[in-house]
């Protein structure tokens, strides 16, 4: 099953790198798309992120068999409220957020008669709006689909089939889980990169700037990843603050246990935890998903991160 009319609401960096990706690798498929703010509008129009982008959403969507929200999470079901009169009966409702929980529940509760599969493409920059967006965003990088326990299984292998044509590999988990997993993989290091960086503003007075001036690899990829979009970041961790908030009990737990390493000299505890998080980094490079040369390969394209 193919689509024929992919809708996209929310031209940012997601939505508009899926706009790019369909018209590459599934030139048959008519692309329309639909963003909130006038300015988007008109940009993703010049970049041609859609073959047409709309003025309302009800238009966007309008005969679409599949439609992507690419909107934050906590105004995902105002905006499928937004799009519901003009929906076909039979269109597929997915989306791109992080935190699939209460995005089903969102979606689901606004779009009652509609089949709901929810979607996240773990891949991202710290870059938004509809500059960010680029075909190749999606290559080599996973797509956890959520579907709920009563799915369409034809329209759950059409939405696959769409994420692996744009370059994704395809993982299915139950929404749940995927929310645990995110909040150690993403949510957790999202927020401990932007308490570092907020404590070093604080700094700044007292080190008469130099923690700007002699900014380290390791401070200055802190500050990479907490350039991310404040508004999404916000309501990722007001969505899925209970996973955020058990793994933040667990980081806290070990943080107090290095701390206290430190403090009585124990160089054995420190080397054995070092040790095993510098194996955790290799396997990560094994897995393709980041790049072992210098600067991780960042000239070659966009400094593609792991997103939200």
């Amino acid at each position: 099953m193919n689509f024929a009319h992919v809708a996209i609401i929310g031209l940012g960096l997601q939505g508009g790198s899926i706009g790019l990706a369909v018209q590459e690798f599934l030139p048959g498929t008519r692309v329309s798309g639909y963003d909130l703010d006038p300015a988007h509008r008109a940009r993703a129009a010049e970049r041609g992120l859609a073959h047409v982008v709309h003025d309302s959403a009800e238009d966007a969507v309008r005969e679409a068999d599949l439609v992507i929200f690419c909107v934050p999470p906590g105004v995902m079901g105002d905006a499928a409220r937004a799009v519901r009169p003009a929906l076909r009966p039979d269109a597929l409702i997915s989306d791109v957020g992080s935190c699939k929980g209460s995005i089903a529940r969102a979606l689901g509760e606004a779009l009652p008669d509609h089949f709901v599969i929810p979607a996240h493409p773990v891949a991202g920059t710290e870059h938004s709006g509809p500059d960010a967006g680029f075909a190749h965003l999606f290559r080599n990088r996973w797509c956890i689909i959520t579907p709920p326990e009563q799915t369409d299984l034809l329209k759950l292998s059409a939405l696959v089939e769409f994420w692996e044509a744009l370059g994704a590999n395809v993982e299915h988990m139950n929404a749940e889980h995927h929310d645990l997993v995110l909040a150690v993989t993403s949510h957790l290091p999202h927020l401990i990169a932007y308490t570092i960086v907020g404590t070093a503003s604080d700094l700044e007075n007292v080190t008469q700037s130099e923690v700007i001036k002699y900014s380290a690899g390791g401070f200055r990829d802190f500050t990479r990843i907490a350039a991310s979009d404040p508004t999404m970041w916000r309501d990722v961790f007001l969505n899925n603050k209970d996973a955020v908030l058990e793994m933040l009990g667990r980081f806290t737990e070990d943080l107090t246990a290095l701390q206290r390493s430190i403090r009585m000299g124990d160089g054995e505890a420190l080397f054995g935890h070092f040790a095993r998080t510098r194996a955790i980094r290799r396997s990560i490079i094994e897995e393709g998903q980041d790049d072992s040369r210098p600067d991780f390969g960042r000239g070659d394209h966009e400094g593609i991160v792991p997103a939200a």
